[in-house]
């Protein structure tokens, strides 16, 4: 019984593991792109092929309201950035 419960609860470990993987923590991302503020859901990898190679992830959040605090707190959307 007891290996029974340690194997359950370690494919349950794996699993959330692999569930974070694949769908990531954080849905709402703030980034600088073309050298403005901007909130997007979309990767990295997704908005450098849509707004070019100068594009920098600032930060990732789980909710909208949260990633659009932090843009208000760095100056809002579409203010002016860079990702040096």
């Amino acid at each position: 019984m007891k290996k029974i419960l340690i194997f359950t609860a370690a494919f349950s470990l794996a699993l959330c593991l692999i569930a974070t993987v694949a769908f990531g923590d954080s849905d709402y991302n703030v980034y600088c792109a073309e050298g403005k503020i901007e909130v997007d859901s979309r990767t990295l990898d997704q908005m450098k092929s849509a707004r070019g190679s100068d594009t920098c992830l600032l930060k990732s959040f789980s909710y909208s309201s949260d990633a659009d605090t932090f843009a208000e707190s760095v100056g809002g959307k579409g203010a002016a950035c860079s990702c040096n």
